[in-house]
């Protein structure tokens, strides 16, 4: 056995070849999958032996989309598989020119003065309005023999360009006997972390280039949603525990900096021993409270009126579970490839921004803009070394 950078009891595995099946988080490498479950059907078996690696749709739980949980056979320390003395060179990506997104700039704008029009009534405080970008990626990878991109090449050019302190990545391809998902993130937010009995969240609102860019409306913003995260965490926390520990932060990340708070509090005793334990953590939380709006309910019901295009695990959530232990980041700067049945398969990637009554609709879609430059750059071939901040 061996322990991970992180605490865990891991089963080793030294690396022979590059796994057709793979996820990786937070220092935690696992191949081989064996198989995976639907958390709205079977919640209950993340307390079975992991770790599991999750992923959730943003539209999970009654809305449409996925909440799944895949288990590997091998788990290590480490990162996404290498396939050679510079991983990240093996990708090849969308180029720039290729990619189009679900709202134009002044259908994006337009949604912004519908939510202001929202807040006015009274509906709503705040409400995230996101846009999904596209680009044609065939199905073909002669470096995996999956048939599929290269998750972990793109995995290694995030690693190189943006660092995150939730980078993830999660590739089962098509043709196995379990459910398939081709997901890479480089999220730089945690949306819940478990350990001891306590349940944390740290919620990022506010983005600009340079923090003094950053405005009376990224601090009012995120006020609102440390509220409301603080209020999720109540409805399976003892009372008088939940505590907001930190609040307006400010983090730098490549390109940009963040207002970031955190939350945390001690989970009830019929919660934390209860069999599907996850089932009540994931209602009363998700979606993560930063990309959706406050009221989250009025928020969700306002989403699904102006956004034509559904997120899937983009504002979703990634990340693992462990028996007592978790960590999962919410699914931003995250993309995902599928293949339709009419198509050769399309790399998708998300980017939104809150939108308050203080809101500028131009300044607002620049931030989506900000938020996916660095990105949808790298991922289109931009020099993946790592970055000065």
């Amino acid at each position: 056995m061996v322990q991970s950078p992180r605490g865990a009891s891991l089963a080793y595995r030294a690396a022979v070849r590059a796994p057709t099946s793979w996820a990786s988080f937070a220092g935690r490498l696992a191949t081989d999958v064996v198989e995976c479950v639907d958390l709205e059907v079977a919640p209950e078996r993340l307390r079975d032996p992991g770790p599991w690696f999750v992923v959730v749709d943003f539209e999970a739980f009654g809305r449409g989309g996925r909440a799944r949980a895949w288990r590997f056979a091998h788990v290590t320390a480490g990162g996404p598989p290498e396939r050679g003395d510079d991983p990240a060179a093996g990708w090849s990506g969308p180029a720039p020119d290729d990619w189009a997104t679900s709202m134009s700039q002044e259908v994006y704008e337009a949604a912004v003065r519908r939510v202001q029009q929202h807040i006015r009534q009274g509906d709503v405080y705040q409400v995230n309005v996101c846009r999904v970008l596209s680009a044609p990626l065939p199905a073909t990878d002669p470096g995996t023999g999956s048939g599929e991109p290269d998750a972990a090449a793109l995995a290694a050019r995030l690693a190189a360009g943006n660092p995150a302190p939730y980078g993830a990545a999660v590739h089962v391809p098509a043709g196995l006997d379990v459910a398939p998902v081709w997901v890479v993130s480089a999220s730089p937010e945690l949306y819940l972390a478990l350990e001891d009995g306590r349940l944390a969240s740290g919620p990022i609102k506010g983005t600009a280039p340079t923090a003094d860019g950053l405005s009376g409306k990224d601090r009012a913003e995120n006020v609102m949603i440390t509220d409301l995260v603080r209020n999720d965490l109540q409805r399976v926390c003892e009372p008088g525990t939940v505590e907001v520990t930190e609040l307006l932060g400010v983090e730098e990340h490549p390109g940009l900096v963040h207002l970031v708070s955190r939350v945390q509090g001690t989970l009830t005793s019929a919660v934390a021993a209860a069999p599907d334990r996850w089932r009540h953590l994931l209602r009363a939380t998700f979606p993560p409270g930063s990309v959706s709006g406050a009221p989250k309910s009025s928020a969700l019901s306002i989403i699904d009126d102006l956004e034509p295009t559904a997120r899937g695990p983009y504002c979703g959530a990634v990340g693992w579970v462990d028996g007592d232990r978790a960590e999962l980041a919410v699914g931003i700067r995250t993309f995902w490839w599928e293949r339709g049945a009419d198509d050769d398969g399309t790399l998708r990637f998300g980017t939104g921004a809150g939108i308050t009554w203080g809101s500028d609709a131009a300044a607002e879609w620049h931030e989506t803009e900000l938020k996916a430059a660095r990105l949808v750059g790298l991922a289109s071939g931009a020099p993946a070394h790592r970055p000065d901040r």
